[in-house]
């Protein structure tokens, strides 16, 4: 019977508790139930049981997001450095190296122009998979020069949001990117020129306090973690209980942080629709 000899040979081989890339089948890191790798992959690494959110690197996030051979990149040849020359467990710069290595991207967020459904847009997108998206200087100066060429070229801004905070290694420079960015958008807005947040999992700290939450749409995929502190952090200050599932995409589209939670599945003719509304 090799095909079920096959299947026990897949099985066999798959990691406990987190999800393979290669091979026929697949562990849902959430249900832990067993997937095609084909239907997870059609549907951008979701689940097809529970329809669990897996993280999505950045090439297939654009190819999502963008029409074919459309999306061209800017600013590329930004690189962060090591100007504080921060000492830790490791060094700055290596811990630079080793993420644009595993990632193979150059800093935590992806910026260019691109079409989607025909409309011209200004695409970011963020990648937890550097240094946990952390916004150092070079984020927040790529994030800047998307959302001004956007508005000197009069495209809509698309932003996909992901982060685990400031870069701590850049000290005080990554938090001014906060208000760099935030008065960026505020230039787009008044030339009438819309913006679309895309809140995935996990979106905190700074870049939630800034330009992650200024959408004049803000959308989230389900799942997603999304709050300035930790929930720990903040019980501890206040005080108090907090409601249940209060960091996540139901509670804040109960109480307005969010227009909509839409499915990675439903995400590209969602903000088709948006678009042609905004442009209409």
């Amino acid at each position: 019977m090799p095909f079920f000899r096959r299947i026990k040979a897949e099985i066999s081989r798959l990691k406990p508790g987190g999800a393979r890339t290669d091979g026929l089948w697949l562990k849902c890191s959430a249900c832990n139930e067993l997937v095609l790798r084909e239907e997870w992959l059609k549907q951008y690494r979701t689940c097809p049981l529970c329809h669990h959110h897996d993280p999505l690197p950045t090439p297939e996030r654009i190819a999502l997001l963008s029409d074919p051979d459309t999306f061209v990149e800017w600013d590329a040849d930004l690189h962060s450095v090591d100007f504080l020359h921060f000492s830790g467990p490791a060094p700055y710069p290596q811990k630079l190296e080793d993420n644009r290595r595993k990632t193979g991207e150059t800093d935590a967020v992806t910026t260019g122009g691109a079409a989607l459904g025909g409309h011209p847009i200004a695409l970011g997108v963020m990648d937890f998979a550097f240094l946990g998206a952390s916004m150092g200087s070079v984020v927040g100066e790529k994030v800047t020069r998307l959302i001004e060429r956007a508005t000197t070229e009069q495209r809509a801004v698309l932003m996909v949001c992901a982060s685990g905070g400031a870069r701590m290694y850049e000290g005080m420079m990554s938090l001014v990117q906060m208000a760099k960015t935030s008065g960026a958008l505020a230039r787009l807005s008044a030339a009438g020129l819309p913006y679309i947040s895309i809140l995935t999992n996990p979106t905190t700290a700074g870049v939630m306090a800034s330009y992650a939450t200024l959408g004049d749409v803000i959308l989230a995929e389900p799942g997603a973690l999304i709050g300035f502190a930790g929930a720990r952090v903040i019980k501890e200050t206040i005080q108090q209980d907090l409601p249940e599932g209060f960091q996540r995409p139901p509670f804040l589209l109960q109480h307005g942080l969010l227009d909509a939670i839409v499915p990675r599945t439903e995400l590209r003719p969602t903000i088709k629709r948006l678009l042609d509304a905004l442009a209409s």
